[in-house]
């Protein structure tokens, strides 16, 4: 984090997102690893994504792995547009 960037005020909305289970459980887990609030984390993801950077680094990487096996997430990206409900 650029320590000489100013703090920006943001105004944050409650909102209704639905999520696949096994997704949410991975961002729970990669949020409590890094003690920040969900919403924080999906907010830093979508950021980073907007600007083309790779929102996490190599041990970040490897969290979310072991976490995914423990969740049995094995979506991929590639899945995105072709997901359906049961």
């Amino acid at each position: 984090m650029n320590m000489s960037a100013q703090k920006k005020k943001v105004e944050r909305v409650q909102t209704g997102v639905r999520l696949e289970k096994r997704v949410l459980q991975v961002l729970k887990a990669i949020s409590a690893k890094h003690d920040i609030g969900l919403g924080d984390l999906i907010e830093g993801i979508v950021l980073h994504s907007f600007e083309g950077k790779p929102p996490f680094g190599e041990e970040s990487l490897a969290f979310i792995e072991q976490m995914r096996v423990a969740y049995g997430l094995d979506l991929t990206a590639e899945d995105s547009h072709m997901l359906t409900e049961n």
